[in-house]
């Protein structure tokens, strides 16, 4: 399982021209499953549906309380049909609920217009995921209305089952945290993340700076952790790393150094910041062999992505979800990096609407390794929604769903005995005013002109 080493290749060669490329490829299928082809014809059009006649009419959410909190929405229309989307997780659903005047009287099939109108909303950081869980949702709507899986919205069905990597969180005791990985390839997966935070081994004598980051010493305690997983999955199994603390470029270097004896599948988000400062994700990249991942706290292409990516500075990319814009804009991103020769991993920490969402996107990349599962010990994640297999994630992968939108609804009965608050989408009458825009021209208003005289009017 995706061993580059035994392949005869090193990350260097990946990145260099379509041989390397072709064999990096080549490599990927026993992440992707089996390989599956686009239906000839497309279901028909939803009857009960008039495409033109849609308006959106309102926008509610609700918020379940798990491993992290869940801020899931809904976009209403005028014909009944209704979309989900999801907050990134740990957010709040007010990033989404804010942009609701901006959507209200909108045709939710025009996606792209609507997202061209909310893009400035969206930002760096998980601050305002609201613009990703809104293009969730307005795909889920079409799917709906013309009766096609999602994936069919985005492109070519590549893949019929998407492999997930797992995290595992972390633990101060190796043989405890052997037994958490354990679990998780007992339970079918076949691809992991540790949390390795430098914290685990702070109270161990010369192990952290005052700076909280690791010394020497300290890494030797957290290549113990690390070589307790790699033992548990076996030497063959891609293994990431996460959560390494607050490293400058020159710690990163070091704990990247270290790593190297477990060839590892990438390390995660060694320094902050991706979107500032890809040029010291590049001098980590050049200074070891340990593949170079980051992306999950960036939004955009334009804003993010680009320098990542033209620059060569990581060896593979992580757009978040929702954080990083969605569906659309990470199937740019995605398609914009298989072209550099760069490929994508998905982060994603949320609900079964989330994972369902990035399966329906990761069917139609190119150049795609794994998305993300963060649940692995919610024993009623998988009942949050009806629609799908349970479990979602069998051995490992999830099937790319053929049902209409997403797929997926959400199983009331479950998702109130856990909600944050008892509201379970009421009403939002407080967001029916626009509470955030950039310069609106909304017609004549009372003030003063150009010349200096009161008016209620229009001056430009």
């Amino acid at each position: 399982m995706f061993d580059v080493t035994k392949a005869g290749l090193t990350r260097r060669k990946l990145l260099e021209g379509g041989a390397g490329m072709s064999a990096f490829a080549s490599a990927l299928k026993l992440m992707d499953g089996s390989q599956g082809t686009q239906p000839k014809t497309a279901p028909p059009v939803n009857k009960n549906s008039a495409p033109s006649d849609l308006k959106i009419t309102d926008m509610r959410a609700c918020t379940v309380a798990a491993n992290y909190d869940y801020p899931i929405i809904r976009i209403d229309t005028n014909q009944g049909i209704y979309g989900l989307g999801e907050v990134f997780a740990a957010g709040v659903r007010g990033s989404a609920l804010m942009l609701k005047a901006h959507l209200v009287g909108k045709n939710p099939l025009q996606i792209s217009s609507i997202l061209r109108g909310i893009r400035n909303s969206a930002g760096q950081n998980f601050w305002n995921t609201g613009y990703g869980a809104i293009d969730l949702a307005l795909h889920d709507i079409a799917g709906k209305v013309f009766g096609v899986p999602v994936w069919r919205l985005l492109g070519e069905k590549l893949r019929d089952k998407i492999i997930i990597y797992c995290d595992t969180t972390g633990h101060k005791d190796a043989q405890v945290y052997a037994k958490r990985v354990a679990l998780r390839k007992a339970a079918g997966f076949k691809f992991f993340k540790m949390d390795l935070y430098t914290s685990l081994v702070k109270d161990r004598p010369g192990a952290v700076n005052t700076r909280g980051v690791a010394t020497e010493k300290g890494l030797g305690y957290l290549c113990e952790l690390l070589a307790a997983g790699r033992e548990v999955i076996g030497w063959e199994t891609p293994l990431a790393a996460d959560h390494f603390g607050p490293l400058n470029v020159d710690d990163a270097i070091r704990y990247s150094r270290a790593f190297e004896p477990y060839t590892l599948a990438w390390a995660e988000d060694l320094i902050p910041e991706c979107w500032l400062n890809w040029r010291g994700f590049k001098a980590i990249k050049e200074a070891t062999t340990t593949p170079v991942l980051t992306g999950e706290q960036g939004f955009g292409l334009a804003e993010c992505f680009r320098n990542l990516i033209d620059n060569y500075a990581v060896d593979l990319i992580h757009p978040d979800y929702v954080g990083s814009g969605g569906l659309l804009e990470i199937k740019r991103i995605a398609d914009y990096a298989a072209a550099h020769g760069i490929p994508t991993v998905i982060h994603q920490p949320g609900s079964p609407v989330g994972q369902i969402a990035m399966t329906h996107l990761a069917a139609v990349l190119t150049n795609f390794v794994a998305c993300e599962h963060h649940a692995a010990d919610m024993p009623w994640w998988n009942d949050l929604v009806t629609g799908l297999p349970k479990p979602m994630i069998k051995d490992g992968y999830v099937e790319v769903p053929d049902k209409p939108g997403l797929g997926v609804e959400l199983n009331d009965e479950v998702v109130k005995k856990h909600l944050r608050e008892p509201d379970y989408f009421g009403p939002t009458p407080q967001f029916d005013e626009m509470i955030t825009s950039g310069w609106r021209r909304t017609g004549p208003w009372p003030h003063y002109d150009e010349e200096g005289k009161w008016c209620n009017c229009v001056t430009y």
